[in-house]
């Protein structure tokens, strides 16, 4: 039985800031999918046959993302917008410090880490049906287990926006030279 796919795009209004989200889910599966972090990914995506993904990831600003919010200069813009808990306990921060939308702690295993910032799921959805090798290996099978591909522009632009307290020009061509991250040969 061939299980049907919904993408769903949500606008989130919090403190000002607009939040675009984009998720594939199967309709019966929905809930489901839960984020285990780059731990259980790394594994696989390591390797030269992967493409080195894991050593793009890691040199890139994305896996500092949370570290940026544990900074007197991340506390400060904080206190500047307004509020009055550090970057690393502000939800508006942590949003795209981390998975580029809000967190509810029913959506992760024990194996996911925060601190490791903005990492695979972030952009590929939840791992937690979709990590197996056996199911990795067939990319449909993937997708209908959560995985989400080629989000683009749209989903890097939910936090690298305006909104954001330090927003430079996003060009997402340039941008994603310096973090795509394709399959090995």
């Amino acid at each position: 039985m061939k299980k049907k796919i919904f993408i769903t795009v949500s606008l989130t209004l919090f403190v000002g800031m607009f939040l675009f989200s984009f998720s594939v889910i199967p309709s019966d599966n929905a809930g489901q999918f839960k984020y285990v972090g780059v731990a259980k990914c790394s594994p696989c995506h390591k390797s030269d046959a992967s493409g080195k993904q894991l050593d793009i990831w890691q040199n890139s600003k994305h896996s500092n993302a949370w570290k940026t919010l544990e900074t007197p200069e991340a506390d400060k813009i904080a206190k500047d917008k307004g509020f009055s808990s550090k970057a690393s306990e502000t939800p508006a921060c942590i949003k795209c410090h981390v998975l580029g939308k809000d967190l509810d702690p029913a959506e992760f295993t024990e194996t996911f880490d925060k601190t490791q910032g903005v990492q695979c799921e972030t952009c590929h959805g939840a791992g937690s049906e979709y990590k197996a090798m056996s199911i990795m290996k067939d990319k449909a099978k993937a997708v209908e287990n959560g995985l989400v591909v080629g989000a683009g522009d749209a989903l890097c632009k939910g936090c690298h926006n305006s909104e954001s307290p330090t927003f430079k020009e996003f060009k997402y061509d340039e941008m994603w030279a310096k973090i795509k991250h394709p399959k090995g040969s």
